[in-house]
């Protein structure tokens, strides 16, 4: 029995707990950039309703990644920010990104033959 069978790929299962769903990952990719205020996040983000942006931004912060910070004033103003270790998050979302990209295409098409070399 191989060590992956034994104890499955606990790194793997990490990542994908905290960015699993449709949200979480485009989240964080946004705020890579910079902070957001949360109408700016939500435009950026597209399709994502405000009670689901909310739900994911909670989590999100609840797991380190994002920090929220209230000015306390009026009218409101919230803005989110990454904190570095959403930023490392960030740069292998940038991989997964390229990725796609490059190969977004090809999903769903039927596999090539490969060749031996």
């Amino acid at each position: 029995m191989s060590s992956f069978e034994k104890h499955g790929n606990p790194g793997l299962d990490a990542v994908m707990k905290v960015i699993g769903g449709k949200w979480k990952a485009q989240i964080l990719y946004s705020l890579g950039d910079g902070a957001r205020r949360f109408g700016e996040l939500r435009r950026q983000v597209g399709g994502i309703s405000e009670k689901m942006l909310v739900l994911q931004l909670r989590e999100l912060e609840l797991e380190g990644l994002v920090l929220r910070r209230d000015y306390q004033q009026v009218p409101p103003r919230v803005e989110y920010r990454i904190t570095p270790l959403g930023a490392s998050l960030v740069d292998a979302l940038k991989v997964l990104d390229d990725w796609g990209r490059r190969h977004g295409g090809q999903i769903g098409l039927p596999p090539r033959v490969m060749e031996d070399e």
